[in-house]
């Protein structure tokens, strides 16, 4: 996360927000450095860290702390801990269901009553 002597800005660009979870894109400048989902129960918060690509264990130890700091504590809910699985790899692509069924076209299968879900509009990054 550093280059040079200087540490990159981390951004958090949310993605979505519903009553009990949030979505958000890691940036580290201009790059996408990693997706995070949170999950707010009664006592915890759990997290879903997935890295684009490799960071250090100290690196991605001061993520998750920048993570609490920035994030978590800002959404005022009581916990008792932060349980963050992460992952680290590289993203291959995004399905929808409009790409399934363009598949199941292709492959000549009927849409099985998917057509509404199908024909629904997806704006996802």
């Amino acid at each position: 996360m550093e280059t040079s002597s200087a540490p990159l800005r981390i951004v958090f660009e949310r993605q979505y927000r519903t009553a009990q979870s949030e979505g958000y894109h890691v940036l580290a400048g201009d790059q996408r450095l990693a997706h995070l989902d949170l999950h707010y129960t009664q006592t915890n918060v759990y997290g879903t860290l997935v890295i684009e690509g490799q960071l250090a264990e100290e690196q991605i130890l001061d993520l998750i702390e920048r993570i609490d700091e920035s994030i978590v504590l800002s959404a005022e809910v009581p916990r008792e801990d932060l349980l963050v699985t992460v992952y680290q790899g590289s993203r291959t692509t995004l399905y929808s269901d409009d790409y399934l069924e363009e598949r199941r076209q292709r492959q000549g299968i009927t849409d099985g009553g998917r057509a509404g879900r199908a024909s629904r509009q997806r704006n996802v990054n």
